[in-house]
């Protein structure tokens, strides 16, 4: 394992570093600390209580070995090994190194792409990524019969006026607008159902992680649309308070009538397809350039390197697609007096 901390840190942690390198001599493992220049050249190195420890406690004191670095090694108490890398603060205010001081000094592991290299997103994991199943009917509709359905496909339909009206054919700019709303609905519905599962102490069917997975599909759709559109001022304003309204609006629905709340959401994903729809055309007439595809883009779609926006927005039309028919599926199962956890939750379905 690998961290980096600064010398306020080690200030406070050289009783547990001590600790460690003494109680772990039997354990094989060993503790590396290579201290960065900035703190080997300060005035104050060697009064520091880290210097002091590892003097007396490691085999191997902490002494300048080159004009780069000085290196202390001691046992540890596990048995793998531990490198901890010292900054001066001064490196850190500066920007030269990506480090956070703290006491608990908590990291991760070094995760890898499949080719080895570093993995160099922090928003989603190599696990998280997938290709997008094209195979899925695009033009699946459900026709509303009941009087709930008609009201929810006529609400879709009317809210759907203003954003024609405000962005027209900038289907960028609608496509990022329109992803600020489409992540709320799962994880409404996701909080919601995880705190029914808490009060009636009864499982979710695996719903909330669905719904959940849901929300966070939409906001990759979100974070690659704002690496392709960058928004406006007014556009910003005007997603906080879109998203304040239907947040709200949306939490109330659920509340009280789930059925109607997944059915809404299945004409939105719906008219989501239309949208892209819409924009793949400008695409391939050339009303849109078609661009490179974002690198996000690339890694989370498993895309090819040499991806371009049509096939992103492709890929992304498939998962609203599948979204609709969670969405849908959800709101029949209401429909037909049951309960979302008799069914069981399409995860990892996108």
């Amino acid at each position: 394992m690998n961290r980096c901390v600064t010398r306020s840190f080690l200030t406070r942690a050289s009783s547990a570093v001590t600790s460690a390198v003494n109680g772990g001599a039997n354990s094989g493992g060993r503790i590396v600390v290579t201290v960065q220049p900035e703190f080997i050249n300060s005035p104050m190195y060697k009064t520091t209580s880290f210097y002091r420890s590892f003097s007396s406690a490691s085999s191997q004191p902490p002494e300048k070995k080159s004009p780069t670095s000085a290196t202390a090694v001691g046992a540890a108490e596990r048995g793998g090994n531990e490198k901890i890398t010292v900054v001066d603060e001064k490196t850190v205010k500066e920007g030269n190194i990506s480090a956070v001081t703290s006491y608990w000094a908590v990291s991760r592991p070094e995760i890898t792409a499949d080719d080895g290299t570093k993995w160099r997103w922090n928003c989603f994991m190599p696990w998280d990524t997938y290709e997008a199943d094209l195979s899925i009917d695009l033009s699946k509709h459900h026709k509303p019969t009941t009087i709930l359905d008609k009201i929810a496909y006529r609400t879709v339909k009317l809210l759907r006026l203003p954003t024609d009206i405000f962005f027209k054919r900038r289907y960028g700019c609608r496509a990022m607008m329109l992803e600020t709303v489409a992540a709320v609905p799962g994880m409404v519905g996701g909080m919601l159902l995880h705190l029914k599962s808490l009060r009636r102490f009864e499982q979710s069917g695996g719903w909330i992680k669905a719904l959940l997975e849901e929300a966070e599909n939409e906001r990759m759709h979100l974070m690659t649309m704002v690496e392709l559109v960058k928004p406006k001022w007014y556009e910003r304003m005007l997603v906080i308070t879109v998203q304040g309204v239907f947040f709200n609006v949306y939490f109330a629905l659920y509340l009280m009538s789930p059925k109607i709340a997944h059915r809404v959401v299945g004409y939105l994903e719906e008219e989501a397809i239309h949208s892209y729809t819409e924009y793949l055309k400008d695409i391939e007439s050339g009303a849109i350039e078609n661009v490179a595809a974002p690198a996000i883009a690339i890694d989370y779609w498993r895309l090819p390197k040499n991806a371009t926006l049509k096939d992103v927005i492709t890929v992304i039309r498939a998962d609203e697609a599948h979204h609709r028919d969670v969405n849908h599926f959800a709101s029949d199962v209401h429909f037909q007096g049951r309960k979302l956890k008799e069914a069981p939750a399409p995860i990892g379905y996108h």
